[in-house]
């Protein structure tokens, strides 16, 4: 199988070891990639901020960007979400109609290309240790994503998946939110937090990054002992595939 794949421009700014070890992870499966360096931000952060004319822009570009009938596979269900879902509206009607409609019938979040298009739920990784999941908003609400992550975390080797109480509910983020209503946007955080540490686990998990990125920031500040990490990038680790000391 050929793919494209997508690296969200927060990703590739502050965890670009994350993309490179969804393109080891793929590798790993025997899975061509492709990487379009020419791709830029899906213009999701212009939408949201009310300006439609430059995420039009942006928009345009994406499509174009990959516009060759192969799965585009991403890290950020955010992202995804976002071009599933408001790309109809931006392109509705317009010369871009057809190659959106194409474009989003290839658009594959990691654990979901994974487990429901290559129909793989063992990976063959192997990460002894307590994990707790954390469902973001936009992968449950907009990207519409099932169970896929922890399909695949059940088979991991040696991990105890520990769900935590609420776990649909938002850690905060939301993106320009978490600067608007700074005040309400850490309370979540800190009550996220907590039902983390209930379960007595030692990683939050998740397929958002952006989540991760907020979580951390109040569990470092916390000076508390619980650490974050994507699903790729466990996945990565479990399989020996991650160089990265730090990770």
């Amino acid at each position: 199988m050929v793919v494209d794949v997508f690296i969200p421009c927060f990703i590739d700014q502050f965890y670009p070891e994350t993309g490179f070890n969804m393109i080891k992870l793929l590798e790993k499966l025997d899975v061509e990639v492709h990487y379009n360096p020419k791709q830029t931000c899906c213009g999701q952060m212009a939408f949201n901020s009310g300006f439609r004319e430059e995420a039009t822009e942006l928009g345009v570009k994406f499509i174009q960007d990959f516009n060759n009938g192969r799965p585009v596979v991403g890290l950020s269900a955010s992202c995804l979400g976002y071009i599933k879902n408001h790309f109809e509206k931006l392109f509705y009607n317009s010369p871009w109609h057809l190659e959106n409609r194409k474009l989003r019938s290839n658009l594959w979040e990691i654990t979901d290309f994974l487990v429901n298009k290559m129909q793989i739920e063992d990976v063959g990784a192997t990460f002894p240790a307590k994990v707790t999941y954390h469902d973001s908003c936009a992968a449950l609400r907009e990207y519409k994503l099932g169970d896929s992550q922890r399909k695949l975390l059940n088979k991991v080797r040696g991990l105890q998946l520990i769900e935590m109480q609420k776990t649909e509910e938002c850690c905060g983020f939301g993106g320009t939110f978490a600067i608007k209503f700074e005040p309400i946007s850490t309370a979540l955080a800190e009550q996220k937090v907590a039902y983390a540490m209930e379960t007595g686990a030692e990683y939050i998990v998740s397929a958002d990054l952006s989540c991760l990125m907020h979580l951390e920031g109040y569990i470092k500040q916390q000076n508390i002992n619980l650490k974050t990490i994507h699903i790729v990038d466990l996945l990565a680790k479990g399989l020996g595939l991650v160089n990265n000391p730090k990770q």
